[in-house]
């Protein structure tokens, strides 16, 4: 058995193994499954946390890995939500994407290596990035609640020692 990928956070980054997957992706709905599975985009200013403005943390959809948090998030005008980084850079994968005629980097969650979105050179400072992420392929988690842990890897006890 090979020593877990740890996060500098302290989270488990191993991939869940065939079990795990398939439990993981039975909960998902047709449209959750088409971009997280399928690299699909929902359509631009219809995602559930466009317009979120709380305090928490957002998360992988498929496996709660905290990908983003709120104070990084920025209004773009693209559609989706938008963030100048990551929780701790690696918790998301950076993946060359050149479909549709374009080359741009598409951005993966680095534990189950599902689609969120893509990230762009255009953001705001302290970064200059733009990470453009699907609604759809993120968890809400409010300040002060516990994290969804679907691995039952120990998530609530790495986020409490992450400095906010």
């Amino acid at each position: 058995m090979s020593t877990p990928a740890i996060s500098p956070l302290g989270f488990d980054l191993s991939a869940p193994d065939a079990a795990e997957r398939k439990r993981l992706e039975a909960d998902l709905t047709r449209e959750e499954a088409e971009v997280l599975l399928h690299h699909g985009t929902e359509a631009p200013f219809c995602g559930g946390l466009l317009d979120n403005k709380e305090n928490g943390v957002y998360c992988c959809r498929e496996c709660g890995l905290p990908l983003f948090r709120a104070h990084t998030k920025f209004e773009s005008g693209t559609g989706w939500p938008s963030f100048f980084a990551p929780i701790d850079e690696s918790h998301v994968v950076a993946v060359r994407d050149v479909s549709y005629g374009m080359v741009r980097i598409e951005t993966r969650c680095a534990r189950c290596d599902s689609h969120q979105g893509h990230v762009f050179p255009d953001g705001p400072k302290p970064s200059g990035l733009r990470y453009c992420i699907n609604s759809i392929s993120l968890s809400f988690v409010m300040d002060g609640a516990a994290l969804p842990d679907p691995l039952e890897r120990g998530d609530n006890e790495a986020m409490a020692r992450a400095p906010a």
